[in-house]
C-alpha cells in the first residue's frame, strides 16, 4: 500500500498530479476547507465514516520518531464509500475493494491550503476518480 502523504507536493496553483494524488490550491482557512470537503461529501448524500487527523499524529510523535520536521500545518483525512459506485467498480473487479473506502484530503502547510485525492487505476476506478474530483472542485470553489 502507498502512503500518500509522502508523494503530496506542499502547495499546487491548480489541481496537479502529483505522483499518486490530485490536489487544488483553496484559497482560504483550513478550517473553512475542511468544511467546504465534509459539506460536498454530505450533500451527495454520502455518510463520512472517519476523519483522520494525520497532520495532529505527526506533529505529536515527531520528536518520539526523532524528527523535528514539520511536515503540515494541519492536515485531515474525510474516509467515506458510495454503496452506487462502490457496488459498480466491485462489480466490475472485486478486489477493488482494495480502494475503499475513499478519501478526501486537507492539508496546510506554510505555502497554503489545499484539498485533494488519490489517483486511482484506469478503469472501472474513473468512477471513483470522477467523484472525488467533482467534490474537490466543489469545496474549492467554496
Amino acid at each position: 500500500m502507498r502512503n500518500l502523504l509522502f508523494t503530496l507536493p506542499l502547495f499546487c496553483a491548480t489541481a496537479v498530479s502529483a505522483g499518486d494524488a490530485m490536489t487544488t490550491a483553496y484559497d482560504g482557512s483550513f478550517d473553512d476547507a475542511t468544511f467546504a470537503v465534509e459539506s460536498a461529501i454530505v450533500d451527495r448524500g454520502l455518510v463520512i465514516d472517519y476523519v483522520s487527523h494525520v497532520g495532529e499524529m505527526l506533529n505529536r510523535t515527531g520528536g518520539d520518531v526523532g524528527s523535528s520536521t514539520e511536515i503540515f500545518k494541519a492536515a485531515d483525512i474525510f474516509l467515506f464509500c458510495s454503496a452506487v459506485v462502490s457496488r459498480e467498480v466491485m462489480e466490475a473487479d472485486p478486489m477493488n475493494i482494495a480502494h475503499c473506502p475513499y478519501g478526501v484530503f486537507v492539508t496546510e502547510t506554510d505555502a497554503g491550503v489545499a484539498i485533494g485525492h488519490r489517483d486511482y487505476p484506469d478503469g472501472a476506478m474513473q468512477k471513483v476518480e470522477d467523484l472525488l474530483a467533482d467534490i474537490v472542485a466543489e469545496a474549492a470553489a467554496n
